[in-house]
């Protein structure tokens, strides 16, 4: 797909990017909390955050070379000031705690849903604990095992789990074939009608609190661009072909979100499949696809029997890829975010011990010292909650929320870094001044609002405070740390 100077191509950049953008749970949580409008807000994303971060970040990284990973420190360094740089990246560090404490969580769904058909974490509960207190101490020691082999270095495992990011691409093909003979098979009947297309089935997301709330939802659907703008002196003719690659990518990223969440209304009501109180964020992937297994047998007139035992297997099925690649996700994000961290930025930034790499190249100590603060959060977080459920949902939101923030910095930097005119920039698509910062303040506004309502909402109209306080927790505390951190450091710096 490239051409014989090894540059990348335009259907290959598209390709590249829609396998690092999209993502099957996206669909289903979108249908789960939005249905059918959710579409409306995957497109609105499309346009006011994915096509112009995603150029901003080609910009800083053809401007901005770095051998360490993601290269944001030296991007808000040059813009901004070192401080601004040490913390933006320190946020987006403590982003992947926060991933690392909700997966911790969720990966004994789909290994429970592997071995019976169904989620069965909310009946953990054992030895006078409850369920959410038995699936904290399960997931600290997940987060134990994980760490210890990471730093051993066993390859491996990855290499295995990368079936599992197979088995997750499937998923796709089998909801659409599965969606287009069940449609076929019922005359063109849709299981959740589509005169609902302007409103949200579930209860939580009909009031414009809750509706405006889920955009973080539809941002996060699109997350994971900050990696790109390392592809830019890769690609062939960048002027030209990277700009349309991104556009062309938003298209068939938004379209492939569309038909998605369209099929899932072919065999879902969400009434009669998605209104028990057991269904919840960390799940839902894995109801939907037994449901769909459900559906196709009894569309093909078999038996009750038949029709859940086909329904079983698709959850296991699903079970089975996403444990795998959440595993696989897991046993790179322990050592890889901590690591861009540590040798990202300047090494006077930290203990030695902290930079000190084992004889597998990694940065053993540290490891273990993320483990602890991994493992503390899962206590107090699980052990605060005794629903389940809403221990699944307080999850998505607080990875959501983490993951997303730290966006606010690198668009923050963007302006500074194009009036910065010692930084020479091969590639540039951003030529107006004017438009630079009208375009930066509508993504950072549309990112900051969208984190702020899904902050406000349980509160507004639950009067839930104790969600929004475990959301906010996260960004708070790792932004005061950040803060302390550096200029504890630079104080020793300078008495050194």
């Amino acid at each position: 797909m490239a051409e014989n100077n090894n540059k990348i191509t335009l259907m290959a950049l598209v390709m590249m990017i829609f396998t690092t953008v999209f993502g099957f749970a996206n669909s289903t949580v979108a249908y789960f909390l939005m249905g059918y409008s959710s579409i409306l807000f995957y497109l609105a994303a499309a346009v006011l955050f994915f096509i112009p971060f995603a150029l901003m970040m080609a910009e800083y990284g053809a401007a901005i070379k770095s051998d360490e990973g993601s290269g944001m420190y030296q991007w808000m360094e040059v813009s901004v000031n070192p401080q601004f740089a040490f913390i933006g990246t320190f946020m987006w560090f403590a982003s992947y705690i926060i991933w690392l404490v909700s997966t911790s969580a969720k990966v004994w769904i789909p290994f429970t849903t592997l071995f019976f058909g169904s989620d069965q974490t909310q009946k953990f509960a054992f030895a006078g604990l409850n369920a959410t207190q038995v699936i904290g101490i399960l997931s600290c020691l997940w987060m134990i095992l994980v760490t210890y082999v990471s730093i051993k270095g066993v390859k491996g495992i990855v290499r295995v789990t990368s079936l599992g990011g197979i088995a997750v691409m499937s998923l796709n093909a089998i909801l659409l074939v599965v969606s287009g003979v069940v449609l076929a098979l019922r005359h063109g009947h849709m299981a959740q009608p589509l005169q609902h297309f302007m409103t949200s089935p579930h209860p939580n997301y009909q009031q414009p609190m809750g509706i405006m709330s889920f955009a973080v939802f539809a941002i996060f659907a699109y997350g994971g661009l900050e990696v790109l703008g390392g592809m830019v002196d890769k690609t062939k003719n960048p002027e030209k072909t990277f700009p349309k690659a991104i556009v062309i990518s938003a298209i068939v990223i938004t379209l492939g979100y569309a038909i998605g969440i369209l099929c899932w209304g072919i065999s879902t009501n969400w009434n009669a499949v998605l209104s028990d109180p057991s269904t919840n964020m960390g799940n839902i992937s894995y109801v939907m696809m037994r449901n769909l297994g459900d559906v196709l047998g009894e569309s093909l007139g078999l038996s009750a029997a038949t029709s859940t035992t086909i329904g079983l297997w698709f959850a296991r099925y699903t079970g089975l890829g996403m444990f795998l690649a959440y595993s696989g996700a897991f046993f790179t994000l322990t050592y890889s975010p901590l690591k861009t961290l540590i040798l990202g930025t300047p090494k006077s930034m930290w203990p030695k011990k902290f930079t000190e790499l084992n004889d597998n190249d990694m940065p053993s100590y540290a490891m273990k010292l993320q483990c602890t603060v991994v493992i503390i959060i899962i206590l107090l977080a699980s052990f605060a909650s005794t629903d389940a459920s809403a221990f699944y949902n307080i999850l998505t939101l607080m990875a959501n929320v983490s993951m997303t923030l730290p966006y606010l910095f690198l668009v923050y930097a963007f302006p500074k870094f194009k009036r910065n005119r010692d930084i020479q920039k091969p590639f540039e698509v951003y030529k107006s001044p004017a438009w630079t910062t009208v375009i930066s303040w509508i993504v950072f506004l549309v990112v900051l609002g969208a984190n702020t309502f899904t902050l406000i909402q349980p509160v507004l109209e639950n009067d839930d405070i104790q969600s929004t306080i475990w959301m906010l927790v996260g960004p708070i505390l790792f932004g005061l740390l950040g803060v302390i951190w550096y200029h504890v450091r630079q104080r020793k710096i300078t008495q050194d």
